[in-house]
């Protein structure tokens, strides 16, 4: 069964990072999954930061090129859309989670589109918003 799942900017990072270690090769399997069975999910905000952080804060940056290439690949996913409604929710999402603004966007997003789980590393594992399954891929093989 096809899970739909949505994906953190650092899981992208990480996957285009390859001196990220073992979070590069797990990183790689998650995308490898959810490309095979179309399930995986994005937001303008994910793709946002990953343009900025995976030339700024990855152990071994890409080129702006590079970049480029990916979103432009990434485009072949379902992508959310922030929209004044989605703003409104996400405020009501950060009183009641206590999240960051931004957070509260990815969840947010990741509810919107009936995602059954969020890949991050920056929420807590296996805690649910929205109705999404937090997995930090990372959880059981902590660097």
């Amino acid at each position: 069964m096809t899970v739909k799942a949505f994906v953190d900017s650092n899981i992208l990072i990480y996957a285009h990072d390859q001196r990220a270690g073992r979070k590069y090769v797990r990183a790689q399997e998650i995308l490898d999954v959810l490309w095979k069975e179309k399930s995986g999910v994005l937001s303008t905000q994910v793709l946002q930061e990953f343009c900025v952080d995976v030339r700024r804060k990855a152990l071994q940056p890409i080129s702006l090129r590079e970049v480029r290439e990916a979103v432009q690949d990434f485009m072949r996913w379902e992508i959310v859309v922030a929209s004044p409604q989605s703003l409104l929710a996400a405020l009501e999402i950060e009183v009641e989670y206590q999240l960051s603004f931004w957070d509260a966007m990815i969840v947010q997003a990741a509810g919107s589109a009936n995602c059954e789980v969020l890949y991050s590393e920056d929420f807590a594992h296996g805690r649910k918003y929205e109705g999404v399954l937090v997995v930090n891929p990372f959880e059981t093989a902590r660097e």
